[in-house]
């Protein structure tokens, strides 16, 4: 299974032309052009280009969050006071499954998605099996007891490859997370740079 994700993340790697999530394993760190066998040969974006990238930058980045689904976040954000692009940011990084990818209990955000759908993961002592499961400040998200000795966990706790942001307090030998605050764009440790603005004006052409 992990290959067959392995082979997603990369393909949007690729796709997107950047290394989305920093790891040290993309190809597009090795081969920096399309796919395809010339890669992508492009002339000048236009601004609903750029636009529609910064999309699906955003869109890849949770796990390829289905256009449907997407747009409702967008919605959302329009609802909720303050700054849209800052607020899709917010409603992004309360889903259950970016919640466990960034307390380092899942390697990526893909296997943060399977392991909250197969019932590994808590959220204030109840079993949560919905990746889009919005979490609220101070909700407590943990590893069910059975799992915590699980292969993926172990490895991605011990990963160095990323730190887990400061909006989220965790206690690793617990297994246990605190979302301690919705973040705003500049405290998201994104390995690419992010644009919501772009996805704002993509949504209101």
């Amino acid at each position: 299974m992990s290959g067959k994700r392995n082979a997603a993340k990369h393909k949007i790697d690729r796709r997107l032309g950047c290394n989305l999530w920093g790891r040290a394993k993309s190809p597009y760190n090795l081969r920096q052009t399309g796919p395809g066998m010339h890669g992508a040969r492009r002339g000048k974006p236009t601004d609903y280009g750029t636009q529609l990238k910064a999309k699906q930058k955003l869109k890849g980045y949770y796990g390829n969050i289905g256009e449907k689904q997407f747009r409702r976040y967008y919605q959302e954000a329009i609802r909720l006071r303050g700054d849209t692009g800052q607020n899709l940011i917010g409603l992004l990084e309360r889903r259950l499954d970016a919640v466990v990818y960034r307390a380092k209990f899942a390697p990526t955000v893909f296997s943060a998605r399977q392991i909250v759908n197969h019932g590994h993961i808590l959220v204030n002592g109840k079993r949560v099996n919905i990746p889009s499961f919005l979490i609220k400040d101070g909700d407590i998200v943990e590893v069910r007891q059975k799992s915590k000795e699980m292969p993926l966990v172990m490895e991605a706790l011990a990963s160095q490859e990323r730190d887990v942001p400061e909006y989220i307090d965790l206690e690793e030998k617990a297994r246990k997370a605190t979302f301690l605050r919705t973040p705003k764009l500049e405290d998201v440790p994104y390995a690419v740079h992010m644009e919501p603005s772009l996805v704002v004006e993509f949504y209101s052409r």
